[in-house]
């Protein structure tokens, strides 16, 4: 699955945390499987060896869950949406990164294989619709939370999407005739 909608379905939960910095801690977690990939500056043999195999395990996940309490407000919280996310990362993973690429979750300690027959290409609809559907829905939380996930690169920028779609579809901000 692409990236951003792994930080996308990661940010969607998070909404009850108060504090921005631990909202993007959880979002860290939820993209955080995906730092083996960087065996692919190694080359694509390395890539294609180590990638789902280095950090989608449970040692990556013990791995980002504490270090993404120990840099939160709410530790317990963050501790346990970084968690849950990390792991939806890895369902995702399953369900969508192409038939035949397996994740070795008990690595280093174990060499089992997880997979799932049903397994879709990278560039399917499934996963076209999902990154659909989570994109409208962190913009949706604009109306409710007053933030998108725009705001995990910038509040200002966040801010303005916001403001335009209350505008749009609330009316705030409009002036009566």
């Amino acid at each position: 699955m692409n990236p951003i909608v792994h930080a996308e379905l990661s940010w969607l939960m998070t909404q009850r945390l108060e504090a921005r910095r631990d909202r993007l801690l959880v979002v860290c977690a939820g993209l955080a499987p995906d730092l083996d990939g960087l065996t692919i500056l190694g080359g694509g043999e390395l890539y294609a060896k180590y990638h789902h195999l280095i950090f989608h395990g449970y040692v990556g996940a013990l791995v980002t869950a504490l270090t993404c309490a120990a840099l939160a407000r709410s530790r317990l919280w963050v501790a346990g949406l970084s968690l849950v996310a990390f792991h939806l990362h890895l369902l995702c993973d399953l369900a969508g990164s192409g038939p035949g690429w397996p994740i070795w979750y008990f690595w280093p300690t174990g060499k089992a294989e997880w997979y799932w027959d049903g397994q879709w290409d990278l560039a399917s609809w499934q996963n076209s619709l999902i990154g659909l559907a989570a994109t409208l829905v962190c913009l949706a939380c604009a109306l409710r939370y007053r933030r998108t996930a725009l705001e995990l690169l910038s509040e200002r920028w966040d801010a303005e999407v916001v403001r335009t779609l209350r505008a749009r579809f609330l009316g705030e901000g409009k002036t009566a005739p």
